[in-house]
């Protein structure tokens, strides 16, 4: 399985909605928090083209946000993703 990588703040919704969703699902996934750190905030403006967060990383692949990790899963697409 690939590994997740999830850039988050303490104060999101959404962040919060997507680590709940990977964790119903109990897919493992690695909470990287941003909220006092710029430079990590920059890194993943650099790596996705997005300042927002959550940034999800499936592998090096990012995705997106909780909205595109919800459609993934909705459409029965994440495992797909997630298979080495």
């Amino acid at each position: 399985m690939k590994a997740i990588s999830v850039y988050t703040t303490n104060y999101c919704g959404f962040c919060m909605a997507a680590k709940h969703l990977l964790k119903t699902k109990d897919i493992p996934f690695q909470e990287i928090d941003v909220t006092s750190d710029p430079e990590a905030r920059q890194d993943i403006a650099r790596r996705s083209g997005r300042r927002t967060v959550p940034q999800i990383f499936i592998g090096d692949e990012a995705i997106g946000g909780f909205t595109e990790l919800k459609a993934l899963s909705d459409r029965g697409l994440l495992a797909e993703k997630l298979a080495d």
